[in-house]
């Protein structure tokens, strides 16, 4: 697993996103998702209740298996009402405990619709936590959820802006609600192939999310995955069992 990396792989990752309140669900999950075939994890520690925000249960967890993990310090479930600063403040705590990759906000120190920064000061700030958690030996991923359909033009202008921030992987989550948008989602995910010149994780939601089962063959560095659908679980995501049968069926074809 080339020294617990999410970069230079042949093939995307599958990523067992895991979303629990407490260690020992969170372990249940990995220990179930590692049966399936999980080559990487992301441990969603916004969920996680802060009576186990410890050195202690971090490093247990980020050492729990040998694969590479994704980090995320988002602000909702248990980070309400936390500051940004406590939330960059955070992820460079659990690059100190082990992280494979850090999750930064495109929005972080200023909050936007689109997830992407405007403000100058914010961009600078950034750009710093980006440079620190490099420092650490820590991957950075830069993530913009949108939400909704978005143009090509502007999927790419937020993937170059994330990729000029310091990010080694850009992720954009946008939407398509019909076939129309869902085939130019398919086709946006070609131009950051050709344009981008970084690994990138493009993502919909709404009705059409085709790109979050076949993403991998098109380009997409990861699939994120997860073992069931609990109360806690991205819906949206499609079962670990699932997605390893379609990766092996095109990569077979």
């Amino acid at each position: 697993m080339k020294n617990k990396s999410f970069l230079n792989h042949d093939t995307p990752l599958l990523v067992s996103m895991v979303q629990a309140e407490t260690p020992d669900r969170i372990k249940e999950l990995m220990t179930l998702s590692l049966a399936e075939g999980a080559e990487a994890f992301g441990m969603q520690f916004c969920r996680l209740k802060p009576e186990y925000r410890t050195p202690e249960v971090y490093r247990d967890l980020l050492s729990f298996s040998e694969l590479p993990t994704y980090v995320t310090n988002y602000r909702y479930a248990h980070n309400e009402g936390k500051s940004d600063g406590e939330l960059a403040d955070g992820l460079l705590f659990l690059a100190d405990c082990g992280a494979t990759l850090c999750d930064v906000m495109g929005d972080l120190f200023d909050r936007q619709d689109d997830e992407l920064a405007r403000d100058s000061e914010a961009i600078k700030k950034q750009m710093k936590i980006i440079d620190e958690l490099h420092a650490k030996g820590v991957e950075v991923l830069m993530s913009s959820h949108v939400f909704k359909f978005t143009p090509a033009e502007r999927v790419l202008e937020i993937a170059l802006e994330q990729k000029r921030r310091g990010a080694d992987i850009c992720k954009i989550v946008t939407g398509a609600d019909t076939m129309e948008e869902q085939i130019e989602n398919l086709r946006i995910m070609n131009l950051l192939k050709e344009k981008l010149g970084a690994p990138f994780l493009f993502l919909a939601g709404g009705e059409c999310h085709i790109s979050r089962r076949i993403g991998g063959t098109l380009g997409n560095c990861m699939s994120l995955c997860v073992h069931e659908h609990d109360e806690f679980a991205t819906k949206a995501q499609p079962l670990l069992r699932d997605m390893k049968i379609i990766t092996e069926l095109m990569e077979n074809n």
